[in-house]
């Protein structure tokens, strides 16, 4: 048995959001909708604003939830007082198509990033204890903080960004959690140092030149349209021949920017669902460079996280 019709819609506040999607159960959440074959997720819309933002819309569902999430993207925001990433989720019983939820677009968007990031460390690292080097500190910095303490453990953190300010609010972030914290300024000498990486820049420019270590887990999360790109060509293509490339999705193969760039061709690259349940190797062979691009999937595992209780109660 479903909410009745007066069931009123479940409203969440950024913070609200946030406690609802606790990393290590979200990254659960996440391959746990990796492997039901009940979800429908069509490629999202990119709509370029006038100004220079994007629009996405990108709808999924699957045999209970219909969710989609409509954000705006604006990469220079923060000159305005504004966040780069402005937007909702909204959460439909898929039966009957009755509202559920609104939940915070941004605060899913940033956690089930990380999330999916950590899913993949959890999977296909070589390592997983650090110390792990953070290249941007704004939001996806701050999220991939928090996720590889709370799901991975990592206790040393390094943190870059073109912001020494920035950095040094992140590494006072990641302080007050109890970890150990500084601040690099050279990113590229910092990678020999790190088994474990996170690009989360805004990739309007390269900021990575540096190949990282042969036991290293790198999550390219920054750029996510084929003209962004973090890493330079030249490095995913040594990454490609001496390591493994995986990609998030296929929707990767047309929004990879930073493996197009590299004349990589993406559509042969194997996805994290495709090795979400393979044998792991027992010895690292070469760097494992996961390319995140987004996907309507994850946000549709937080919204499943999210309304679960909703269902189960009604049931």
């Amino acid at each position: 048995m479903m909410p009745t019709m007066t069931t009123p819609t479940l409203m969440l506040s950024p913070a609200d959001t946030a406690a609802a999607l606790p990393y290590p159960a979200l990254a659960d959440a996440i391959a746990a909708l990796l492997r039901d074959p009940a979800v429908r997720v069509p490629p999202r819309t990119v709509l370029p604003m006038p100004a220079g933002g994007f629009f996405f819309a990108m709808p999924a569902t699957d045999a209970q939830v219909a969710a989609t999430k409509l954000i705006t993207y604006v990469a220079d925001n923060a000159v305005r007082g504004l966040p780069a990433i402005q937007g909702d989720i909204a959460v439909f019983d898929a039966r009957d198509g009755r509202r559920l939820a609104l939940i915070d677009g941004p605060t899913v968007t940033a956690r089930r990033t990380a999330a999916v990031s950590l899913l993949a460390a959890r999977t296909l690292a070589p390592r997983t204890d650090g110390p792990m080097l953070i290249v941007g500190a704004g939001v996806q910095g701050r999220s991939h903080l928090e996720a590889f303490a709370a799901g991975l453990g990592v206790r040393d953190v390094r943190i870059a960004s073109r912001s020494a300010a920035s950095a040094d609010a992140l590494v006072a972030h990641a302080r007050a959690m109890g970890l150990r914290a500084q601040r690099v300024d050279d990113a590229d000498a910092a990678l020999a140092d790190c088994p474990l990486v996170a690009s989360c820049t805004n990739a309007e420019a390269v900021s990575l030149r540096a190949l990282p270590r042969g036991d290293a887990f790198v999550a390219a999360v920054g750029a996510f349209t084929p003209r962004m790109a973090e890493w330079a060509p030249e490095i995913c293509r040594a990454i490609a021949e001496r390591g493994t490339l995986v990609v998030d999705t296929r929707d990767a193969d047309h929004e990879a920017g930073d493996l197009l760039q590299a004349g990589i061709d993406v559509a042969t690259v194997p996805t994290l669902g495709q090795l979400l349940d393979a044998p792991r190797p027992t010895t690292p062979q070469g760097p494992v460079f996961f390319k995140s691009c987004g996907w309507a999937g994850w946000d549709l595992a937080a919204a499943r996280l999210v309304v679960a209780p909703l269902l189960k109660a009604a049931a």
